[in-house]
C-alpha cells in the first residue's frame, strides 16, 4: 500500500479522499490554491502545500504546480477527485511520468472514453445499445439534416469531447437545425478545443440511469448497481437515489451485464460509471462512460456497503477485487441532494460569500460530505458545489423521510443555496411516485 498520497483537489472531495486515506493508514499532502488556504481540507490532511492563485489555470489546472507538489513531498500516488485534471489521460501520463500512482484509468482508456464518438462505437462493438444516431463526427448541417430525417426530430447535438453538461444542445425542429448545430461546434471548441460533435435521436420523458463499477488489474469486473440520476437541471444533475424507482431485478441485471462489457472493452481499471438513457418503455441505450470518480459515488456506498474510495486505492496498489462477481444487489434505499451556492429563485446564479452560519444535519440514516464551517468564505473561482446531503432507509419510503428530516435541519446562512429546491422537490408527487425524468424538473417543482 501507498504510504503517502497528493490530493489534487478541493472541496469536499478533497476531504472525502483524505478520510479514506487515513482508513488505511496512508499519508496525505492537499495542493490547495490561495484561495483554499482556510479550507477545511487544508486543516485535515497531513501536509499542505500551495500551489498557485485562486484561477484554476494557475494551480489545479497547472500540472507542473500540481506534480511540484507531489515531487517534494515526495507522494507515492496521487488521486485527482472529479473535474480538474481528472480525465485528463495527458495528466495521467505526466503523473506517473514522475514515477507516482495515479488513482484511475490508464491514459489510454481515458482517451478512448474521452472521445464520446469512439466510445459509442466501443461499447456497440461490445454488444452494448446505443442511442440511435451518427456512427462517427458529423462535419456540417447539411450533413446533420440528412440524418435528421432518417432519425426524425427532436436530436440531440453533442461534444464528441468533455462533458458537465456543455456542448450539448436539443434540436427540436428542421428550421433550427443550422444554427444549434453551429452553436454547438462552437461551444465545444470553446469549451473543450475539439468542434467535432455527432448527433442523436433525443429521446424525451427518459430516466438516466448509470451502474457504477470496479474493475481491478487481474480481470475481475464488479458492477455496485445502479443509480437514478434523472432530477437535472439543464442537463446538470441535482439529486439521485439508488436502487432506481424504475429498475426491476432483471434490467438490473442487464444493465450491470452491458456496464461491465463497455469497461472490458475499453480496457477499464479502478472505479468507474456508465451512463444509460432509459425511455419509458423501458428501452435502454448506452450514452458515455465516465473515467473517473463521480460526484454521487455516496448513494451506491449506502445501499452496498463498499468504500469506492478505498477500493480504488486497492486497485491501484495492485490488490484483487474481494467482491461478489456476479454483482452486489442493494440494501435499502439511498438519496443524495447535491447543495449548491446558488440561488434558485434567480436562475441559479452561484452565490459565493462568507458563510454565516452552517448547521448541518445528523441523526439515523443521515450522512453530509461538505467542507464548509460557519466563518467560511466560499470563493468565486470554482464550482458552487459546497454539500451533499445523503439519507439511507430500509426502502425509498424511509429514506425520504429522512432526506426531508435533514433538508429541514439544514440552514446555511450568509449566502444562497439550493436547499430550498431540494425542500420542495422531495415533497412533491412527480419525486413521491418515482416519475421524475430528464426533461421534467421544473414541473415536478
Amino acid at each position: 500500500m501507498f504510504r503517502k498520497l497528493l490530493v489534487a483537489n478541493r472541496g469536499e472531495i478533497a476531504l472525502r479522499i483524505i478520510r479514506a486515506c487515513r482508513d488505511l493508514g496512508i499519508e496525505t499532502v492537499i495542493a490547495y490554491s490561495e484561495a483554499d488556504a482556510e479550507s477545511l481540507p487544508t486543516f485535515v490532511a497531513d501536509e499542505a502545500v500551495c500551489i498557485g492563485p485562486p484561477p484554476a489555470q494557475d494551480s489545479y489546472l497547472n500540472v507542473s504546480r500540481v506534480l511540484s507538489a507531489a515531487e517534494i513531498t515526495k507522494c507515492e500516488a496521487l488521486h485527482p477527485g472529479y473535474g480538474f485534471l481528472s480525465e485528463s489521460p495527458e495528466f495521467v501520463e505526466a503523473t506517473e511520468s514522475c514515477g507516482v500512482a495515479f488513482i484511475g484509468p490508464t491514459a489510454s482508456t481515458m482517451r478512448l472514453l474521452g472521445d464520446k464518438i469512439q466510445a459509442r462505437r466501443s461499447a456497440a462493438q461490445a454488444g452494448v445499445p446505443v442511442v440511435p444516431g451518427s456512427e462517427g463526427e458529423v462535419r456540417d448541417a447539411k450533413e446533420a439534416a440528412r440524418l435528421c430525417k432518417k432519425l426524425g426530430y427532436p436530436v440531440f447535438v453533442k461534444a464528441a469531447s468533455g462533458g458537465g453538461g456543455k456542448g450539448m444542445r436539443v434540436i427540436r425542429r428542421e428550421k433550427d437545425l443550422e444554427s444549434g448545430f453551429r452553436m454547438c461546434q462552437a461551444e465545444a471548441k470553446a469549451s473543450f478545443g475539439d468542434p467535432r460533435v455527432y448527433v442523436e435521436k433525443y429521446i424525451a420523458a427518459a430516466h438516466h440511469i448509470e451502474i457504477q463499477f470496479l474493475a481491478d488489474r487481474h480481470d475481475n469486473v464488479a458492477s455496485l448497481g445502479e443509480r437514478d440520476c434523472s432530477a437535472q437541471r439543464r442537463h446538470q444533475k441535482v439529486l439521485e437515489e439508488s436502487p432506481s424507482p424504475i429498475v426491476d431485478p432483471a434490467l438490473r441485471r442487464r444493465l450491470g451485464d452491458w456496464a461491465v462489457a463497455a469497461a472490458r472493452a475499453a480496457g477499464y481499471t479502478n472505479a468507474g460509471t456508465v451512463e444509460f438513457i432509459v425511455d419509458r418503455d423501458h428501452s435502454c441505450y448506452f450514452m458515455e462512460t465516465n473515467a473517473r470518480l463521480q460526484v454521487e459515488h455516496p448513494v451506491t456506498e449506502e445501499v452496498t456497503g463498499v468504500d469506492i474510495v478505498r477500493e480504488q486505492l486497492l486497485i491501484a496498489a495492485g490488490e484483487k477485487l474481494d467482491l461478489p462477481a456476479g454483482g452486489i444487489e442493494p440494501r435499502g434505499h439511498a438519496i443524495e441532494c447535491r447543495i449548491y451556492a446558488e440561488d434558485p429563485d434567480a436562475d441559479f446564479e452561484p452565490c459565493p460569500g462568507l458563510v454565516t452560519e452552517a448547521r448541518l444535519p445528523g441523526g439515523p440514516g443521515i450522512r453530509v460530505d461538505s467542507y464548509i464551517t460557519a466563518g467560511y468564505r466560499i470563493p468565486p473561482f470554482y464550482d458552487p458545489l459546497v454539500a451533499k446531503l445523503v439519507s439511507h432507509g430500509r426502502d425509498r419510503e424511509q429514506a425520504i423521510a429522512r432526506m426531508s428530516r435533514a433538508l429541514a435541519e439544514t440552514e446555511i446562512s450568509g449566502v444562497a443555496t439550493t436547499v430550498s429546491l431540494h425542500r420542495r422537490l422531495v415533497k412533491s408527487g412527480r419525486f413521491l411516485r418515482g416519475q421524475v425524468t430528464t426533461g421534467t424538473l421544473d414541473e415536478a417543482i
